[in-house]
């Protein structure tokens, strides 16, 4: 069993989060409650990367008709972008050179919809044979049913379904962290 236990454990020299689809023009199709919260999360995940130097891969799908990121991440998730057309981002060819070049193992997951960009997203990544960490409070989509459907198949297909907060606390480790106290600050914002 001990075997297994590597694939739930997450740290910052090994990880890299990927902020799948969170664009304009879907944004209005998620219920706004929902959308805001995850949205937040997503930021604080970000946020959380950027302290602890982990990279972030950005995603659109077709962004001349869906639009681009939405303003309050894009500054944020701008350093790897990603413009694709499957909706698996393991589809992308591109995707998946900067992955490799990125020589990381784990991934976080975190984006829209949860049963469609999310969950073909898990299934290429799990093939590639990564370790892949499913941000269940940084998902969405646009009805309950999809979404728990989502998660529930991405945690049969080998996936780790967690929190944010369980997240950037694997990455620190410790209490002692050059970067726990901003880290600490991020999750309080966000409650």
């Amino acid at each position: 069993m001990s075997d297994d236990l590597g694939k739930f454990k997450i740290d910052a020299e090994n990880a890299v989060l990927v902020v799948i689809d969170i664009q304009e023009r879907l944004v209005p199709a998620m219920p706004q409650e929902v959308y805001l919260r995850m949205r937040d999360t997503v930021r604080m995940l970000v946020s959380g990367a950027n302290l602890l130097g982990v990279p972030v891969v950005t995603t659109e799908q077709y962004p001349q008709g869906i639009g681009h990121t939405v303003p309050e991440l894009s500054d944020a998730c701008k350093s790897i972008v990603v413009e694709k057309v499957s909706f698996g981002c393991c589809g992308e060819p591109t995707f998946m050179a900067a992955l490799k070049e990125l020589g990381r193992s784990q991934v976080i997951i975190a984006g829209m919809e949860t049963h469609v960009c999310v969950y073909q997203t898990v299934l290429g990544l799990l093939e590639e044979g990564y370790h892949v960490h499913l941000v269940r409070d940084a998902i969405c989509s646009r009805n309950k049913t999809d979404y728990s459907v989502g998660v529930a198949n991405a945690g049969r297909a080998g996936a780790v379904v967690t929190t944010a907060e369980t997240v950037l606390f694997q990455m620190l480790q410790k209490s002692t962290h050059a970067q726990f106290r901003a880290v600490s600050k991020l999750i309080k914002e966000r409650s």
